[in-house]
């Protein structure tokens, strides 16, 4: 058993900085690189990728970062915990044990674990009275079974262990939650029993805070921002974990960014929901049971975290395509910015009346005034320029098609001073909506595979 792990935390989302992953392995010691690229909309995009072609449906930006990364992390024997695997885990190890071969790296052992893809299983589930409700308004699925696009279930660090277990140095999942690829190291080196619980839910927590990546080491912070140094260089959090449970958040010296209480604590609420019942595959975790201490510079421990047993339920994230949306903007230039816009926005509601086109909703906003407190945007006195941001929504494509042919016509049949129609004419793209549900523990398993070199 170690005395202590150092999991780093090296991917927030897909699209994050991509020089983070090559900082956490060489600016200081690290043990793990864990790497969350996963949002619920962004399995229905991998899903869609994978339908056009069955070689991919996985974060592609992975692959780039682990050809820059594997020979350090092979010599260092850092291993790699991932669910950049997406909607193709399977897929996406192949790719990784390619980019190893052109890296001229010898023997390689890739953990696979998949099983959560259960969108061709649904109608054998719902015959055996699994009935996926949406879990927040208890609505049947039957509206939306025919457009589902993805469903996929969260599962916990429990594969990921399993393959740890059997060897593996670099482990790619599906839709994992973005707590388990933490926790999952400190399980395995640690050997947690499942029923630690209070240490389980240590380990969530350190996971919770890792997840989203700069944002726990000064990033996105709403604080004394700007006093966070040195945010061109931010250094990704570092979860240092002992085997008694204890957490202590911290970074690489000499790289930018903070890690405080403060930092700390934002992340924290951060998508939480019930703070006593932080529900995972895991465990339950009790975020107000948590004490936070500075204990040295960048350096916060994170004690005292008391855990209740998983539920019987792993959570479904499911999509739908729930109809077209289509959105166009115009730059409106002062004097009078304000009131061009909002005389424009009057031209192109009538116009649209005229033509009998209805939009099951359409919407407004105007950048440089509104756009990010809606009615609670306070007044401005003749900026220098507004945007003109209008959308609408609806089933049916050529409605909404039909709208994007409307816009530019107010160049030079409304108001002065508009330009910033660069773009082109909105194009009516798809809309996903999110269905959560419940399904139980024991009506699907995680698979786990080992792909060698």
């Amino acid at each position: 058993m170690r005395e202590k792990v150092r999991i780093a935390s090296a991917q927030g989302f897909l699209g994050d900085l991509q020089t983070a992953p090559l900082d956490q392995v060489t600016k200081g010691p690290v043990d793990y690189v864990v790497m969350d690229f996963l949002a619920e909309v962004t399995m229905s995009i991998l899903q869609k990728q994978k339908k056009r072609n069955s070689e991919l449906g996985y974060a592609r930006d992975l692959i780039p970062i682990i050809e820059q990364i594997l020979p350090l992390c092979v010599s260092r024997n850092i291993r790699i915990i991932t669910n950049g695997g997406g909607a193709n885990p399977q897929a996406c190890s192949e790719a990784i044990l390619k980019c190893a071969k052109k890296r001229g790296i010898q023997s390689l052992k890739v953990g696979v674990v998949s099983g959560d893809d259960i969108l061709d299983r649904i109608p054998d589930l719902r015959s055996q009275g699994i009935e996926l409700r949406n879990m927040e308004t208890g609505e049947s699925l039957d509206p939306v079974l025919e457009r589902l696009e993805s469903a996929n279930v969260y599962f916990g660090a429990s594969p990921i262990v399993k393959a740890l277990r059997q060897g593996a140095q670099i482990v790619i999942t599906g839709r994992t939650t973005d707590t388990g690829l933490t926790l999952a190291p400190m399980i395995y080196e640690f050997g947690w029993s499942e029923s630690d619980w209070d240490k389980l839910a240590a380990g969530t927590i350190a996971g919770h805070i890792l997840e989203c990546g700069g944002q726990a080491s000064g990033g996105n912070f709403s604080g004394d921002w700007q006093s966070v140094p040195d945010l061109e260089h931010i250094g990704f959090p570092i979860a240092e974990a002992w085997p008694g449970g204890e957490i202590v958040i911290t970074k690489h010296d000499n790289t930018g960014g903070m890690v405080t209480v403060q930092t700390v604590k934002e992340q924290l609420v951060y998508e939480i929901g019930d703070p006593r019942n932080y529900i995972t595959p895991d465990c339950v975790a009790d975020f107000t049971s948590i004490k936070l201490e500075q204990v040295g510079n960048d350096r916060v421990s994170v004690s005292q975290v008391k855990g209740a047993p998983a539920t019987a339920f792993y959570k479904v994230s499911m999509a739908y395509l729930d109809g077209y949306t289509a959105i166009g903007t115009l730059t409106y230039s002062w004097p009078e910015a304000l009131e061009k816009a909002k005389r424009a926005d009057q031209i192109l509601r009538a116009r649209l009346k005229d033509m009998n086109l209805k939009f099951e909703e359409i919407r407004t906003e105007y950048l440089g005034y509104n756009s990010c407190h809606g009615p609670l945007a306070h007044g401005v006195q003749d900026p220098n320029e507004v945007v003109l941001r209008i959308g609408v929504r609806d089933r049916s494509y050529d409605v909404v098609e039909r709208f994007g042919k409307e816009l530019a016509p107010l160049i030079l049949t409304g108001p002065p001073g508009v330009t910033g129609f660069a773009g082109g004419r909105p194009k009516a793209k798809e809309v996903i909506s999110y269905w959560p549900a419940l399904i139980p523990v024991e009506a699907v398993s995680p698979e786990v595979h080992i792909n060698t070199l």
